[in-house]
């Protein structure tokens, strides 16, 4: 083909981008439209193999800052213009398009020259594109084997129970296409999940994608490990002469714990069972006993207490204090 008459070609309809695209959009633009017309998917459509070569051209010229200019430069002058050759300080009228765009195009020099054949090759940075194959009319061939596609990464955050249940997210891709990604159950905070074939494209097979999950916390369970931890408070008279009691569970149900005559405020009871459940293991539910003291007290439980007070005056509960606080 003559190199005048990629003057008449419209790169940026080629790739479907305005004339204003971001290298980005050359990118994706490229990516998306070397897939879909490769030889190698589309044997013996002659078609195919024209928009094949038809897009590498494109993209060999925009995907390059200084010939992405000139090529510009040129479409707006119509092609009447006329551009001296390398060097500098060239009169105008000495060379005509073949000059300019054979450098540009045939190896004279250009950032492509060596790399890939624009004729009928793809660029080495997308090589992995069909698996890194041999391709290029003229332009050097590059063989790598088919690799997998890099994993992407992406984070999340769900609510305790969703962690403690297990649930379904769903997330959004920039073009719109919504990705569900499955949470198990018993999922902990900072844990990550994998969505298989939803990283990068490769000939190989896709990459994964890599969700990190963020558990919001709970304003009455906290987790350790596989325990749940939670505060419970008992009377005084329940504290001292033992009682059972009824907690709440992770399951919306009640369990009743035996707290021993005795008990001290801070000591922790263990409920088998009751704690975080998964696929490998399941917790217990650990109950921290707070012993509330009235902030108020009638008459009749007053004198009950100056009672008790009095009938237990022998006692000191604070013995032996002085000896731990001895340096």
């Amino acid at each position: 083909m003559a190199s005048q008459d990629w003057v008449d070609k419209d790169f940026y309809k080629i790739l479907g981008i305005a004339k204003d695209a971001s290298d980005a959009d050359i990118k994706k633009a490229y990516r998306k439209l070397a897939r879909q017309h490769h030889p190698d998917r589309n044997a013996g459509d002659v078609a195919s193999e024209k928009k094949f070569k038809d897009i590498s051209e494109a993209y060999s010229v925009l995907s390059d800052p200084d010939e992405r200019q000139q090529y510009d430069a040129i479409r707006a002058m119509g092609g009447g213009a006329r551009f001296a050759p390398g060097g500098s300080g060239g009169a105008a009228g000495g060379a005509g398009f073949e000059d300019l765009f054979g450098g540009l195009f045939t190896g004279g020099g250009g950032r492509h020259s060596g790399s890939y054949s624009t004729a009928g090759g793809i660029p080495p940075e997308f090589a992995d594109l069909f698996g890194g194959g041999g391709f290029g009319g003229g332009g050097q061939s590059f063989q790598r084997a088919p690799q997998k596609g890099a994993d992407r990464t992406a984070s999340t955050s769900i609510s305790f129970a969703g962690s403690i249940r297990g649930t379904t997210i769903g997330l959004r891709e920039p073009d719109g296409e919504v990705i569900d990604v499955r949470i198990p159950a018993g999922i902990k905070d900072g844990q990550k999940v994998r969505v298989r074939g939803k990283g990068q494209y490769a000939a190989a097979g896709n990459g994964d994608l890599m969700v990190t999950v963020s558990v919001k916390p709970h304003e009455f369970y906290v987790r350790d490990g596989d325990n749940l931890r939670i505060h419970v408070p008992v009377s005084f008279p329940e504290a001292a002469l033992g009682a059972d009691i009824e907690v709440p569970t992770i399951d919306g149900d009640k369990v009743k714990v035996r707290v021993p005559a005795g008990t001290p405020s801070g000591r922790t009871l263990r409920v088998k069972g009751r704690g975080v459940k998964h696929t490998k293991a399941t917790g217990d539910l650990l109950v921290t006993i707070d012993v509330a003291v009235p902030r108020k007290l009638n008459k009749e439980a007053e004198e009950a207490v100056k009672a008790f007070a009095a009938a237990t005056a022998d006692e000191d509960v604070r013995a032996g204090l002085a000896a731990k606080a001895r340096l």
